[in-house]
C-alpha cells in the first residue's frame, strides 16, 4: 500500500514538473501567459525555467533576423510611368511582449509589413522619377552612348545631342530604398518590430506599357547607329581628302623631280654634242643636218601635207640638201604632198 501511495506521488511530481519546467533555445525567446494575458517579463535566456503548472502557457517568439518578401505590384513613377516593383526586407522582434501583445504570431506581423512597407514603397516610388529607381547612385557615372568632344569634323546638332543622353540623378536607388526604411520604422515600432533593411528586388515596366518602351528604346538605338555611321562618313570623306591631297603633292613633287632631272640630262646632252659638233664646220652641218630630220621625223607623216614658204628654213632641205644653198626669195606659197618628197629623209632615219 505505501509502495503504491509513493508511485502516485511520483507520478503526480513528474506531471507537475513536466508542466512547470520548460527549455529556451539561442534562437527564440519566451513570454509566459496566463489564461492568454502575459505575465512578467519575456525570457531571453536560453537554458532551463519554471512556470507555474497548468495555469501558465509558454508562447516561444523567434529572435532570429527574419526575412519579408513582397509581392510585385504596380506602381506609378513621378513621370507617369507605370512599374511593377518586387521589394524584401529583412527584420526581427525587437520587445517580443508588445509583439505579442499586438500582432500574437508571425503570420499577422507579415501581413502587418505587408501593408506598411507596400504603402511606403508606393508612396517613395511616387515621388521620384522612374531614372531615380534604377540607377543605383546619384554620383554612379553612366556610360554614354554619344560623346559630344569625339565628334569628328562638325559639331552635332542640339537634337543628336540629346540621343541617349541619361537625364541627371538627383538621388538613385539606394536612396529610395533608405527613404523606405527611414518612414517605415517609426510605423513598425508600436508592434515590437525592429525593421533593419528594405531593398527593391526587381523593377520593371508594367507589361501594359513595355511593347512601346520597347519600340521607342530600339527606336533611340537607330537613331544612335545613325549618327554614328555619319561621324564614321565624315571621317573617312577627310581622311580620303587627305590621302588625295598628299598624292597630289606627292605626284606633283615627282614630277617636278622628273623635269629637273630630264633638264639636267638634256643639258648634259646637248653640252656634249656641242663638244662633239663643234669641232670642225663639218661637224657642225652634219649636227644640224641630223637635227632636222630627227625633226622632220617627228612632224611629217605619210598623210600629213605642210605648207610653207619658199624663204622657210625648216623647207630648205626639202629643196636641196646643200645646206649652202639660198632660199629662194619671194611670197609665193608651195603645197608638197609628203609622200612624194624625195629620198632626201632617209638619211636622217
Amino acid at each position: 500500500m505505501k509502495a503504491t501511495v509513493i508511485l502516485i506521488v511520483l507520478l503526480a511530481m513528474s506531471i507537475v514538473l513536466g508542466s512547470g519546467l520548460y527549455t529556451v533555445s539561442e534562437t527564440e525567446q519566451v513570454v509566459i501567459t496566463q489564461f492568454g494575458k502575459p505575465v512578467g517579463e519575456p525570457v531571453k535566456t536560453a537554458g532551463l525555467h519554471w512556470k507555474t503548472p497548468f495555469i501558465q502557457a509558454v508562447n516561444r517568439i523567434d529572435k532570429r533576423v527574419l526575412e519579408w518578401d513582397g509581392a510585385s505590384t504596380p506602381m506609378t513613377t513621378k513621370d507617369k510611368v507605370i512599374v511593377v516593383v518586387d521589394v524584401f526586407g529583412r527584420w526581427e522582434i525587437a520587445d517580443p511582449l508588445v509583439f505579442f501583445r499586438q500582432l500574437t504570431d508571425e503570420r499577422r506581423a507579415l501581413s502587418r509589413l505587408d501593408d506598411i512597407l507596400a504603402s511606403e514603397t508606393r508612396i517613395v516610388i511616387a515621388k521620384h522619377d522612374f531614372i531615380e529607381a534604377v540607377r543605383t547612385t546619384k554620383d554612379r557615372k553612366a556610360v554614354r552612348d554619344v560623346d559630344n568632344s569625339s565628334s569628328v569634323g562638325s559639331t552635332p546638332s542640339s537634337a543628336d545631342a540629346r540621343i541617349g543622353v541619361l537625364p541627371p540623378i538627383n538621388f538613385g536607388r539606394v536612396e529610395l530604398e533608405a527613404e523606405v526604411l527611414r518612414n517605415a520604422i517609426p510605423k513598425v515600432e508600436g508592434y515590437g518590430i525592429k525593421l533593419l533593411d528594405v531593398r527593391f528586388k526587381r523593377i520593371d515596366y508594367d507589361p501594359s506599357v513595355s511593347q512601346s518602351i520597347h519600340l521607342r528604346m530600339i527606336s533611340e538605338r537607330e537613331q544612335i547607329a545613325k549618327l554614328h555611321r555619319a561621324e564614321g562618313e565624315g571621317a573617312a570623306a577627310t581622311i580620303n581628302g587627305e590621302r588625295e591631297r598628299d598624292l597630289a603633292t606627292i605626284e606633283s613633287e615627282a614630277y617636278r623631280k622628273v623635269q629637273e632631272l630630264e633638264g639636267t640630262a638634256d643639258a648634259k646632252a646637248t653640252e656634249i654634242y656641242a663638244k662633239a659638233y663643234n669641232q670642225t664646220p663639218e661637224a657642225a652641218q652634219l649636227f644640224e643636218f641630223l637635227k632636222t630630220m630627227e625633226t622632220y621625223k617627228k612632224l611629217i607623216t605619210s598623210d600629213t601635207t605642210m605648207i610653207f614658204t619658199t624663204d622657210s628654213e625648216l623647207f630648205r632641205y626639202l629643196k636641196s640638201s646643200n645646206p649652202q644653198a639660198k632660199p629662194a626669195t619671194g611670197s609665193s606659197v608651195e603645197f608638197t604632198p609628203l609622200n612624194k618628197l624625195p629620198t632626201l629623209l632617209e638619211v636622217g632615219r
